[in-house]
């Protein structure tokens, strides 16, 4: 699965036609699973579907790809819903939640050990004490590097932020116009660059409570990435300069990325690219390492979103929906589902699985999922307005619009508004 915004931002994209059609069996409860994934997701998907099926005898599943969230809500928030579990991004939950329109899972999944999961993760999936989804799958942010780049400039991959600015400085280039011509340092996502930054700096955007979130937009932490951002890069070399090379970049993750056509030298990202990059760009030689950080306490700092199951209030089948969750989130079905993606199981034994190791580089955002510095932006009910209003400051913070202290003051302003309960 594709994290491309925060909380992301953060975007899941779907297009395939959804399974369906037959009556019901005698004897067996039908339940729809409404699922945003499609493509190499769907047909993971439907095989674990399959052989669910195929394995018992008193619930039959069907798979529906519908790829519009704003369907997917309307459904939810109605007193007869269309489906009974579907799936979404970890920092929907909170809000969800506090509609009503979830149901608790603590009842439903009593034998469930959600120990067992990510504890970064499990803090997106539960509000005022309560569980209300589980996640299949986890992705972390690395540094990815393009080795030539790196070999030709004489740059080791930075582990630390003042190595990074350093590294920045000497992989970006420009011609005798000023003009850029390769990058140090690209953003496949700005808010998940930012966002990701100020953990590697000491910041918190929710505060350090994860029981009691709120918006900490002007941490300390969170300034002095905005600030790295802006010194390294829109200072250095002009924000009309980004901007001008940024519009001729190629699609992500097509063959004309600029990571992968060696336009960018470096980015954040998550570990679906250990899987596209081979398919993609063959021919590039690539390496991953740790996020820098501003000091060595912070080491192994970085962010973790989680791709989520839930079960609807409006289910008419809950319990049998809790137990094709139950199967989803088993050892087989996440490790099925999350190798045909190249995705992390969110499951932390798991981390160690073979199969997972020879999906080159992989071990390095498994490793980050493990870490104890690894944070997740808070599930809360005013996490989409924050996820906006953030989106907005950076993108004023990278044009030099505003200095970090302005946008991020706009942000806590509008905070004082947003929804709590």
């Amino acid at each position: 699965m594709k994290i491309v915004k925060l909380g992301m931002p953060l975007l899941m994209v779907a297009a395939m036609a959804g399974c369906s059609g037959g009556g019901e069996p005698a004897g067996k409860t039908t339940i729809t699973f409404s699922y945003l994934w499609s493509g190499t997701e769907a047909e993971a998907l439907e095989k674990i579907i399959s052989e669910f099926n195929a394995g018992q005898d008193k619930i039959v599943v069907k798979g529906v790809s519908s790829p519009d969230s704003q369907k997917q809500l309307a459904s939810m928030s109605s007193a007869s819903g269309t489906f009974d579990i579907s799936d979404n991004f970890g920092n929907a939950v909170g809000s969800w939640a506090a509609k009503g329109i979830l149901a608790p899972l603590d009842d439903l999944l009593k034998d469930v050990d959600t120990g067992a999961f990510a504890p970064a993760a499990m803090n997106q999936m539960r509000y005022r004490g309560k569980t209300y989804a589980l996640p299949i799958s986890v992705h972390t942010f690395q540094l990815l590097y393009n080795k030539k780049l790196l070999d030709e400039a004489g740059v080791k991959p930075p582990t630390t932020t003042e190595e990074l600015a350093a590294a920045i400085g000497k992989l970006t280039k420009t011609d005798d116009k000023g003009a850029i011509t390769q990058l140090g340092l690209g953003n496949p996502s700005l808010p998940n660059s930012l966002t990701t930054l100020g953990y590697a700096f000491g910041g918190t955007w929710d505060g350090t409570d994860p029981a009691a979130p709120a918006p900490t937009p002007a941490d300390p932490g969170n300034l002095a990435a905005l600030t790295f951002w802006q010194d390294t890069i829109t200072k250095k070399y002009g924000a009309d300069k980004v901007a001008a090379f940024t519009a001729g970049w190629g699609q992500y993750m097509s063959a004309q990325d600029p990571f992968y056509a060696g336009k960018v030298a470096m980015v954040i990202d998550g570990e679906w690219q250990a899987v596209s990059i081979p398919k993609n760009a063959p021919e590039l030689e690539w390496g991953v390492t740790a996020i820098p950080v501003a000091r060595p306490d912070l080491a192994g700092a970085t962010q973790l979103t989680a791709s989520t199951l839930f079960i609807p209030a409006n289910s008419k089948h809950k319990q049998e929906a809790a137990v094709f969750l139950k199967h989803l989130v088993g050892e087989k079905a996440m490790r099925d589902f999350n190798l045909a993606l190249g995705n992390l199981p969110a499951r932390t034994a798991m981390a160690d699985d073979p199969a997972f190791a020879r999906i080159p580089n992989f071990t390095a955002w498994m490793e980050a999922m493990k870490s104890p510095k690894v944070r997740s932006l808070a599930s809360a009910p005013y996490a989409a307005e924050y996820a906006t209003d953030l989106g907005s400051a950076f993108d004023s913070v990278a044009r030099g619009g505003a200095t970090p202290q302005e946008a991020m003051a706009k942000v806590a302003d509008r905070g004082k508004n947003y929804a709590r309960d």
